[in-house]
């Protein structure tokens, strides 16, 4: 089969054969349809006992052996992944994609959505609350946005270093409004955009960003970080929690089944809410090119077709 494989530790991908999965108990050959790539993807890849040559991981929708179509998460049996004609997955993590449901949105409403929607419910947002969300230009961030609306926010503000990616996120009314970090004074410019403070802080990229936000909440604010594109190291002065709380969480450390069932519930709220994400499309023959849009911030979920 044609799969993008990744031969060793640091090297882009290649397009070529790669040898068929074979049928395992507990496990389901899937005919990949759609792949998805995210920055675990890229990180995932180079980290300490990967074992090489091995398949882009990913995330997808194809076809079962039965026929139905399915979505699969970031968890191929090894060396396989989304990046191929066909995978190997766990059982419990193949989940049936309902009829109405495109590729596209079934895969962008997996662990992305998930990354979002967890830690929000977390932070309880009270109707008329300001949302301030850091990282906001990827797919997570744009979720994270719209799905902080739906749950009453008075005010949504994504904050990133990408003035375009930002601007579109405004003229578009995903957020309210947005403030560029890197500034000559990234705390009044957030202060400045939440009125004065903010009442919940989805962080997902920590270091600098969420030492900055931290002087721009209100007392009795909640501040959930997820992720650590900027850093994971705080000198942190402690005063400017007090009266605040802090929470680091991983969204994706759940049971199967739990994570469906989240999964499930984002597909409705997808169709209700109308939710909206940037792509940026690509094929299996464009694995590199791919890998690379992901490497430098695409701010879209990457997705390719797989099946000719």
């Amino acid at each position: 089969m044609r799969a993008a494989i990744i031969s060793e530790r640091n090297a882009p991908p290649q397009v070529r054969e790669f040898n068929e999965p074979q049928a395992q108990d507990g496990a389901v050959l899937i005919d990949v349809d759609t792949a998805g790539l995210g920055g675990w993807d890229v990180r995932g890849a180079y980290r300490l006992g990967v074992e090489y040559p091995c398949v882009i991981r990913g995330e997808g929708v194809g076809r079962a052996p039965d026929g139905r179509r399915v979505y699969f998460g970031e968890r191929s049996v090894l060396p396989y992944g989304a990046w191929a004609e066909r995978t190997l997955v766990p059982q419990a993590e193949v989940w049936n994609v309902p009829d109405d449901v495109d590729d596209k949105t079934a895969i962008s409403m997996g662990i992305a959505a998930t990354g979002a929607i967890v830690p929000l419910e977390k932070a309880a947002i009270q109707k008329g609350e300001k949302v301030l969300v850091l990282g906001a230009t990827g797919t997570l961030g744009q979720i994270a946005l719209q799905l902080a609306r739906g749950m009453g926010a008075g005010k949504v503000v994504g904050a990133a270093r990408s003035q375009a990616a930002l601007g579109s996120l405004k003229s578009r009314g995903i957020a309210d409004e947005v403030v560029t970090l890197g500034g000559s004074d990234d705390v009044e410019a957030l202060k400045d955009a939440g009125d004065g403070g903010f009442d919940v802080v989805l962080d997902l990229v920590c270091g600098q960003p969420l030492l900055t936000s931290l002087k721009a909440t209100n007392w009795g604010a909640r501040i959930i970080t997820i992720g650590t594109g900027a850093g994971r190291q705080l000198n942190l002065d402690i005063a400017d929690l007090l009266f605040r709380n802090l929470s680091c969480i991983g969204t994706g450390q759940r049971p199967p089944a739990d994570r469906e069932q989240i999964w499930l519930r984002l597909l409705k709220i997808a169709r209700e809410q109308q939710i909206h994400v940037d792509y940026l499309d690509f094929t299996l023959d464009q694995a590199a090119e791919a890998w690379a849009a992901q490497v430098n911030g695409p701010h879209a979920k990457i997705t390719a077709t797989i099946r000719r």
